[in-house]
């Protein structure tokens, strides 16, 4: 069976070259704009590597060639930096998926698993999970989730178009593992993040606000979870997360910190202000998403995908936080090093490279 993962140097990529590295009879092909180096050693060894820009001109033909005879392609690529240039974000994001399913019609191939949210959801509740049923409209003043939903729009249309097709829609909370840490940090907090403090086990002060309640996964929990799905023959989307909701009392109590309540739009506000500062590199639009995205029941992955966590939510999260407080990276992956002149490092910011700024990032 060949395979073709999307975004295969990536967090998640990273995880699901070295689960299904586990399968006998599995080919693997790996697509990236930033290839993995020669000696980047596992996973990332007996891959069939390519790069691509996916939302560069031409990207069609170039992916059509590499999913010729492939059995299943899982879409995994989004760019989440440059936060102040929505247009590369956009081209990448919702531009290069639909090359994607272009190219994947174009090679006749009968599986496409593709990487969803829960930001592809609409606002929800914070105190009962929902299901997949859940609109799936995206939340207003997110353009991370409104490019998921674009997308998902995307897939409905090639559904309907292409009914033959096997589409599964993969829908994770927040996806965590060490390795990805300094990734993480570039990312969503920025140079100025004092994420050395967090060798000491404490997060001091935690805002609080009743909205603020998250889910999230591990790196290999969810690797699973797209295995299961690329090997199988289920359809439709699935709801990805693992148990428990991470809240700032649990943060807080697992990290010796007290709670600050905040306002929702004070949190807003001060995430808009830093942002246009060029303080930290997540737009306030991240803050909007986090307030109102709901919870998720994964019941569907249990019953129907046999899927099941096998760290928590609070684990995963302990062990991201020990990645980032000794500067944790993965030396073979690009999108995952722990280069300190890239943006978002104080290096970087040094040499003129401020965090939300830069492509490649």
């Amino acid at each position: 069976m060949r395979i073709v993962v999307v975004g295969a140097s990536g967090n998640v990529g990273t995880a699901l070259l070295r689960r299904l590295r586990r399968e006998r009879g599995v080919e693997l092909a790996g697509v990236a704009r930033r290839l993995p180096g020669p000696d980047a050693g596992e996973p990332y060894d007996q891959v069939e590597w390519h790069s691509c820009d996916i939302g560069a001109p031409g990207a069609v033909d170039q992916l059509a060639e590499v999913f010729a005879g492939a059995d299943a392609v899982v879409h995994l690529a989004w760019q989440i930096q440059p936060s102040h240039d929505q247009r590369v974000l956009h081209r990448t994001n919702v531009g290069g998926s639909r090359a994607v399913f272009d190219a994947l019609v174009r090679a006749g191939v009968p599986a496409l698993v593709y990487a969803s949210s829960v930001g592809t959801y609409a606002p929800g509740p914070k105190d009962h999970p929902i299901s997949e049923r859940w609109p799936a409209s995206g939340v207003p003043g997110s353009s991370y989730s409104r490019d998921k939903a674009e997308v998902e729009d995307l897939l409905d249309g090639i559904e309907q178009k292409h009914p033959a097709l096997r589409v599964v829609r993969l829908r994770p909370g927040l996806i965590f593992q060490r390795a990805a840490a300094t990734e993480i940090t570039r990312y969503f907090l920025g140079p100025l993040a004092p994420v050395r403090l967090l060798r000491f086990g404490r997060i001091p002060l935690v805002p609080t606000n009743r909205r603020l309640r998250m889910q999230a996964v591990h790196a290999d929990d969810v690797a699973d979870a797209y295995a299961r799905a690329v090997l199988g023959d289920a359809r439709g989307a699935f709801n990805v997360a693992a148990d428990p909701v991470l809240t700032p009392e649990l943060v807080a109590r697992h990290f010796h910190g007290w709670t600050v309540p905040v306002a929702s739009p004070v949190l807003r506000v001060a995430a808009a202000l830093t942002w246009v500062a060029r303080l930290q590199p997540v737009d306030p639009g991240w803050v909007q998403l986090a307030l109102n995205a709901p919870l998720m029941s994964s019941e569907r992955a249990e019953t129907e995908l046999g899927w099941r966590p096998k760290i928590d939510a609070l684990t995963a999260l302990k062990e991201l936080f020990a990645g980032m407080a000794d500067g944790g990276g993965h030396t073979g992956s690009p999108p995952m090093s722990g280069a300190p002149d890239l943006p978002g490092r104080l290096a970087g910011l040094l040499r003129a490279r401020p965090a939300g700024h830069g492509n490649p990032y």
